[in-house]
């Protein structure tokens, strides 16, 4: 809930004040303190308070040494209000991570957000305001500059430049994974073998996309994992076919529209392993409803003639859906057109764009695809690495994930509609978590909004050369 600017509280003037670091609480109620001196290194990095993101406040580590904030007090401007930092909550040197208060206490338009030692007495550092986020109240440069409006949200990475006193860090420099380093194993041993690649997450099923032609449905296995669901015939995955029940899709992304998998769950594929040698860059979509072991597409959109060629076996790499609602208001732009975005345009569709992602030129793909079979480019441009093995559209954060595995040591690069009405606004590079190898990750999910846990929630990859037998692992990702 976003607070009102007439809340409770004290106020300070209509001015952006900054706290200094640590300023002992002694100095303001006469009780002593004591603090570790490492922990001058927090400060409070980024505050967003439009509602369009959940309220988040979002801290930054400026120091060189790995500083544990478990317990640690974040308020706004009444000290009644108290949101208490998980207990494993670390952040190493240049790490961020954002809290979602929203579910303790809203943000109002003039307001504060501080952030205190677990004694709940210590102030470590502040930030207050007076007016709104519009999107972002962002430190220029990270952890050191004074605040000001950025134009784009980056919790979880570096700090964009902005329109009134923002700015610093290049968001295209790579950062540390916006989570925790820890990564564990998330299927039991020899489950799937190799080629293992697209995910999806639709709550509670987990679906996957494996190069052989195959999809999976997946159930939580209740240690935070997931194993093959047993029932309708999925226990060994479903082999896929094109339109007409003939050839082997190379399935290598899985995507769902708004209206989930009882709308069809949608595959990219680059080939038909009956011919491998020649691509076929296609989205099929299937009704998983059906019984039996194998699933017929019941439409395919084409897309090999409207694409730059490429290789048979470095093509479409990933899928993804934006809905219309969120590009529109975004001011997205139609290339097709040279026009904004009009949904009204193309007729019975998905309510959004299918994003494809190629491995050969790291390029990535627009298109309405329509209920009629027709296929229309709407967008295309470079994701900034070399290859694209995967992509994800994450809802809550409104941000596109664009994913490579080692062919770019696993990096991950978040994309947003900037003021020309393209994706090619990065908003941060983030490396692969610490503790995680430079696998051979070719599929990556994101848990949903409802998954989000003291700041938190899980996230998936999928590794297709099946590294000690496992092929799913999981991680954290800040929400």
């Amino acid at each position: 809930m976003t607070v009102s600017t007439a809340r409770r509280g004290r106020r300070v003037p209509a001015r952006l004040l900054v706290v200094g670091p640590l300023l002992a609480a002694g100095a303001l109620t006469g009780v002593p303190t004591v603090h570790a001196a490492a922990a001058d290194d927090i400060r409070v990095n980024e505050v967003v308070t439009t509602g369009g993101v959940d309220d988040s406040i979002e801290l930054y580590n400026k120091g060189t040494a790995t500083i544990d904030v478990s317990g640690w007090i974040l308020k706004d401007d009444d000290d009644i209000h108290s949101y208490k930092i998980a207990a494993g909550t670390a952040l190493g040197p240049g790490g961020y991570r954002a809290f979602d208060v929203h579910g303790t206490f809203g943000l109002g338009s003039a307001d504060e957000a501080r952030l205190y030692l677990a004694d709940g007495v210590t102030l470590v550092d502040g930030f207050s305001w007076s007016g709104h986020s519009s999107p972002s109240w962002s430190r220029s440069p990270d952890g050191t500059g004074i605040f000001g409006q950025a134009p784009a949200v980056t919790l979880g990475g570096p700090n964009g430049c902005g329109s009134t006193g923002g700015g610093g860090g290049d968001p295209t420099t790579p950062v540390a994974w916006p989570g925790g380093s820890g990564v564990a194993t998330a299927d039991a041993s020899g489950v799937f073998g190799q080629d293992l690649s697209g995910l999806h997450q639709e709550g509670d099923v987990l679906w996957g996309a494996q190069n052989s032609g195959k999809l999976w449905r997946l159930v939580r296995d209740g240690s935070g994992g997931w194993k093959p669901d047993t029932t309708g015939g999925w226990t060994s995955g479903k082999t896929l076919r094109f339109t007409g029940g003939t050839g082997s899709p190379d399935s290598e992304g899985v995507t769902l529209t708004g209206s989930g998998s009882a709308a069809g769950v949608f595959v990219a594929s680059e080939r038909n392993g009956d011919a491998s040698g020649t691509s076929r860059l296609s989205v099929l979509k299937y009704d998983v409803s059906s019984a039996g072991s194998s699933l017929t597409a019941s439409k395919e959109w084409n897309l090999t003639s409207d694409l730059p060629a490429t290789g048979s076996n470095l093509g479409l790499e990933g899928i993804t859906w934006i809905p219309d609602t969120y590009l529109t208001g975004a001011g997205f732009k139609d290339a097709s057109t040279g026009a904004a975005y009009d949904p009204a345009r193309y007729g019975a569709h998905s309510g959004g764009v299918f994003f494809v992602g190629v491995e050969g030129t790291g390029a990535i793909h627009g298109y309405v695809l329509a209920d009629s079979g027709s296929s229309t480019r709407v967008a295309s441009f470079g994701s900034g690495m070399s290859g694209v093995m995967e992509l994800q559209w994450e809802p809550q954060a409104t941000r596109l994930w664009a994913v490579c595995d080692d062919t770019c040591d696993g990096r991950h690069r978040i994309l947003k509609v900037d003021t020309t009405g393209t994706f090619t606004t990065t908003t941060a590079v983030h490396n692969r978590p610490a503790g995680m190898p430079d696998y051979n990750n070719e599929g990556f999910s994101l848990a949903g909004a409802g998954e989000c846990v003291a700041g938190s929630k899980p996230v998936y990859w999928a590794d297709d050369t099946n590294d000690g037998g496992h092929a799913l692992r999981r991680g954290a990702v800040t929400c």
